[in-house]
Parts: C-alpha cells; structure tokens; sequence
C-alpha cells in the first residue's frame, strides 16, 4: 500500500505511528459523526506500545512531558488511520483537550501539550493543524501515563 502524504511527512521527521495496547474500557476510539471525527483520549505510549508514565513536575520534566504530548499525538493518528484507512482524508484539527499527570503546583500544562500541536502544525500547517485547545492537569490518570489527549477533527 502506498504511503500518503501525511505519513511521507511523518517519515520525513523520523516519527512512526506507534503500536497501541489493547483498551480496558467500554467505548470507540473514534466515532465519525458528519465530517467530524471524534477521538477518544490516547494515552502516551512508545512505539511498542508501552506506557510514558509518571508524574510532571516530580518525575517528568517539560522537554519529556513534551515528547509525551506527541507520542498521544501519533497515538491518535494510528486511530485515525486504522478508522479512516487514510490520514490524507483528515483536513483540519478542530480540537484537543490535553489532560496532564502532574503535582498540584505544577503550572505548565501547556507547554507540555505543545509536544502535540506542534506534531499537527508540522503536518497540517498552521492554519488547518492548530484548532482550538485546552490543557489542564490531572491528579492522576490512567496507569500512571504522563499525557493523555482526545480531539476532533474535519475529514473530506
């Protein structure tokens, strides 16, 4: 199969859509409503699959939170590809909500989600890869998982 013009670029950045572990909860990981599709919360994994955990602000720093974000980010995209078949049928985010593992002092939330807009701006421009977000810190999460991001975007 040949590749498309988004995963050439992912290529090109020397990034590749991660292996992702099986899911313990009741739900889709995508549901297309319309010309949206609606991306439940990925986690970051590694490319094998296995978690980034801890904690920002006691364990993770903001480069590692960042690295993080973007792993969440090429989770989703290997979602997205395996419910659209194609990543070149996705024309613009629409939205993100980055929830951060973090200490309650921790104030950085947003930089760290910056490791996953910027993956989607490097794809997809500035205009059609930076839609609306938010960033907020978590408690906890899932598995102790660092970042974890849910978004919606357009599809042709």
């Amino acid at each position: 199969m040949e590749s498309t013009q988004i995963e050439k670029k992912l290529e090109a950045m020397g990034l590749t859509l991660p292996t992702l572990p099986g899911s313990k909860g009741i739900y889709k990981s995508c549901l297309t409503v319309g010309n949206l599709v609606y991306v439940s919360g990925h986690v970051s994994v590694q490319t094998d699959g296995s978690f980034i955990a801890g904690k920002l602000g006691q364990d993770l720093d903001e480069t590692e939170g960042q690295i993080a974000a973007r792993q969440c980010g090429l989770a989703m995209l290997a979602s997205l590809k395996k419910h659209l078949g194609d990543l070149d049928r996705i024309t613009r985010v629409v939205k993100l909500l980055g929830m951060v593992n973090s200490t309650p002092n921790y104030t950085q939330h947003p930089v760290v989600i910056n490791g996953c807009s910027t993956l989607f701006v490097d794809l997809w421009g500035d205009e059609n890869g930076k839609g609306v977000r938010s960033a907020v810190g978590m408690g906890s999460l899932p598995g102790n998982v660092a970042v974890e991001i849910e978004g919606i975007f357009e599809i042709s």
